[in-house]
């Protein structure tokens, strides 16, 4: 059974009570549920800020707290700048903590019950405009392996809008160069036929001619040098190489992807077509590309328009 410290003092003087509970139930989660130190950090640091709500409150026992006065908490803790992800963290560690209250009596009610952290913002996904795409992609290209094997990754990736697992796990089953398509598949397992450019086409062929030199292992695409199927981490390392290379700038798979979403949404205004090609199950996913969209338009409005300055200086 948890500690029953009484509290001490005079208004202002800290609450043994509850300080006692947590340092019980901390003590249960080391013991029984044998966490790792980092996560019984996490937990002590989350519920140290109600704690410390708790006594600034006046509050002399876990009990007093009320969901009324847990909202607060939260609604003060998102106005100084916490995380909506912090916060969600922090209502599920105060949640444990009333478990464990209600189980040792010490509580009757969970006052974290029902509630949720405000909306995280969805942070716009970075992308490349159309010109820094071109520079990125229509350089020289030296005929060899390594050369031909990373121009196809990146043609494939802008061109189509794989995902970085899909492109790692295609397999030449899968292309049907012909016709222009690529099947993938995609999270939840499911498979999907995407176009794939005419540029792209051409680096595959010439990424295909010479990737037989290498007696492939197995049906992959994209292999190394020893005819190994190339990891996740080889792909990203050789995207980021031509970022710095051709742009100056990181890059990453999914920024070829954000791109080939963002343009082809800027082009076409057709949402739903660029949520099939993207593979995503929900369109609210893909409706932050819409952002991006007007983003776009509204930096074009301001370079463009001649009264579109809105913040000082003189026009």
């Amino acid at each position: 059974m948890a500690q029953r410290s009484s509290t001490i003092g005079p208004s202002g003087a800290r609450h043994v009570t509850l300080e006692a509970n947590l340092e019980a139930y901390l003590e249960y989660l080391r013991r029984e549920r044998q966490v790792s130190p980092h996560t019984l950090d996490g937990y002590r640091r989350d519920l140290g800020k109600v704690l410390a709500f708790c006594e600034a409150e006046g509050l002399k026992d876990w009990a007093a707290l009320d969901t009324r006065n847990l909202r607060r908490l939260v609604a003060r803790l998102h106005q100084q700048g916490l995380a909506s992800r912090s916060l969600a963290r922090l209502l599920s560690a105060t949640r444990g903590l009333y478990q464990y209250l209600l189980r040792e009596g010490l509580c009757r009610h969970d006052p974290a019950t029902g509630l949720s952290p405000p909306k995280r913002e969805r942070r716009l996904p970075r992308t490349l405009d159309a010109d820094r795409s071109a520079q990125l992609l229509d350089g020289a290209v030296e005929d060899d392996f390594i050369a031909r094997r990373d121009q196809a990754m990146l043609e494939l990736f802008y061109s189509s809008g794989l995902r970085l697992s899909e492109l790692v796990g295609l397999d030449l089953d899968g292309l049907d160069l012909d016709a222009g398509l690529v099947r993938v598949r995609g999270k939840g397992n499911k498979v999907r036929e995407l176009p794939v450019g005419s540029m792209a086409r051409q680096a595959l062929e010439q990424w295909l001619t010479l990737r037989k030199l290498a007696n492939p292992g197995d049906g992959a695409v994209f292999i190394s040098q020893q005819g190994r199927r190339l990891g996740p981490r080889a792909v990203q390392l050789r995207v980021r190489q031509a970022g710095v290379r051709e742009l100056g700038q990181h890059l990453h798979p999914h920024m070829l992807r954000h791109s080939f979403a963002s343009h082809m949404l800027e082009s076409s205004q057709d949402l739903r077509a660029v949520q099939e090609l993207l593979g995503h199950a929900d369109i609210a996913t893909t409706q932050i590309y819409t952002h991006l969209d007007f983003q776009h338009l509204a930096n074009v409005y301001d370079q463009a328009h001649p009264r579109a300055k809105r913040k000082g200086g003189s026009e």
